[in-house]
């Protein structure tokens, strides 16, 4: 471990109450500059103003800015096969023929889901599973041309992340086996998706980059090497994972081919948590073949990676490649729930050449917890330069904007209570991710599901 400097928090109490968001207390600590590897220079704003209350109930956003409802949990699927499901999760954008955009979303559906994703012919993993992904086809001007089934039968697809030949890697972020909850197959695994085409991908289970509870993934463009998050629920709680192709950047299907799975051992650190320091720096980081990925008689987590044993963190969600970097997110840390320390969200860097891991952003509220402003949980970078985070906490639910000199916004305000006015409790967000031509913000609300397109005067 390198020396680590004092930590910084830096609160961003004025900003956001200058935006609208008076409830909220962020602070976070951190070099900001870090994230932001590989991406357009910042234009040194903090913020887009105040947050407009919205006369009908779903989204607040500053003035200037507007949305689009592009889609609803249980309004028909313009293909005709069904509604459209519940629990609007991970999603990107791609860039289709004559200026056409593609959406590929996520449903986070267990077997309790109330609407499930329609099984097609070609497309259905499991009969039984109520998971999958739609794919929504936007015309130059954003209007919806085509709304379908891009896969079925899976469960719990949670994040995901894109591949370099513009397809989608959805993630089950389940272990249940078949047996299980009334499935007929094994789940939790990875399936790849082409918004433009499902029929190309079909319903394969990517087998040999593991069976656990994934989250999300990035990969690195020069290599093809996949990086993994695994959001394991219970102590000994998820690992790191990098998956070495045997066809790396081999278009479509070429992940088919297999490889070798590894999990991520910090030397000395079996529990990521205990790191509370920014600028927290480890070398040789060591990457240890997985005995079993297809977790046959035991939970990755719990196998035996030898005497050394393997580094685990909670809650391990975000994750996403910028300039040389992988980039991943740990939501937040519970003791009470098993953790060896306690956080609420951090943003760790890992550097392939130099095998560094690095403690990059500490996220949490400035007072109360229970304020908005932590449980960082989707993240993608933005048109503007900087960076855009979902929030998965308690209270009214955000995206904030963060600068990459450390400022922090918020964008957008969820008004949709799911609760009751004694007991308020709003959906999260989830999928912020920019069409191509970066002048359109796509985001979902998880519960009830919804899919919005914002426009606005994006610098």
């Amino acid at each position: 471990m390198s020396s680590a400097p004092a930590r910084r928090f830096t609160t961003r109490r004025q900003v956001l109450a200058g935006s609208g968001a008076t409830a909220v207390s962020i602070a976070f600590a951190g070099a900001f500059s870090e994230l932001f590897a590989g991406t357009a220079a910042a234009r040194g704003h903090s913020g887009y103003g105040p947050l407009v209350p919205d006369p009908d109930g779903l989204l607040d956003l500053p003035k200037g800015f507007r949305y689009r409802v592009l889609s609803r949990e249980g309004d028909r699927l313009r293909s005709g096969e069904g509604q459209v499901p519940s629990n609007h999760d991970g999603m990107a954008a791609f860039a289709g023929r004559r200026g056409r955009v593609h959406l590929v979303r996520n449903h986070e559906n267990r077997v309790t889901a109330k609407i499930a994703v329609p099984a097609v012919d070609g497309l259905t993993y499991d009969p039984m599973g109520k998971g999958g992904c739609t794919a929504l086809e936007l015309d130059s001007r954003g209007a919806v041309l085509g709304e379908r089934v891009a896969i079925a039968g899976t469960a719990v697809n949670c994040a995901g992340g894109r591949t370099p030949w513009n397809t989608w890697l959805t993630c089950e972020e389940t272990e249940d086996r078949a047996g299980t909850n009334g499935y007929t197959k094994d789940h939790g695994f990875i399936f790849e998706v082409d918004g433009a085409d499902p029929h190309r991908t079909g319903a394969v289970p990517l087998t040999a980059m593991g069976r656990f509870q994934h989250e999300a993934i990035a990969i690195d463009p020069n290599n093809g090497i996949v990086y993994e998050t695994e959001d394991a629920f219970e102590k000994p709680f998820g690992l790191f994972y990098r998956f070495l192709p045997e066809k790396p950047l081999g278009g479509t299907g070429s992940l088919r081919a297999g490889g070798e799975l590894q999990a991520m051992r910090v030397p000395g650190v079996p529990d990521l948590s205990v790191i509370q320091e920014t600028g927290a720096s480890f070398d040789r980081i060591e990457w240890v073949p997985v005995p079993d990925p297809q977790a046959a008689g035991t939970p990755i987590r719990l196998q035996d990676f030898g005497p050394k044993g393997i580094t685990h963190a909670q809650k391990l969600e975000g994750c996403y490649w910028g300039g040389s970097s992988v980039y991943f997110v740990s939501s937040f840390a519970q003791s009470a729930a098993g953790s060896a320390a306690d956080h609420f969200g951090q943003v760790w860097r890992y550097e392939p050449k130099h095998r560094r891991l690095t403690l990059v952003v500490v996220f949490g509220p400035g007072t109360d917890v229970q304020l908005p402003g932590e449980s960082p949980d989707n993240i993608c970078l933005s048109s503007d330069g900087g960076l855009m985070v979902c929030e998965d906490g308690n209270g009214a639910q955000h995206v904030f904007g963060v600068t990459r000199s450390g400022e922090v916004y918020a964008m957008a305000r969820g008004r949709q209570n799911i609760g009751t006015p004694q007991e308020p409790e709003w959906g999260e967000f989830a999928g912020v991710t920019f069409a191509p031509d970066g002048g359109t913000m796509f985001v979902n609300c998880y519960t009830p599901g919804t899919t919005f397109a914002v426009t606005g005067p994006w610098r």
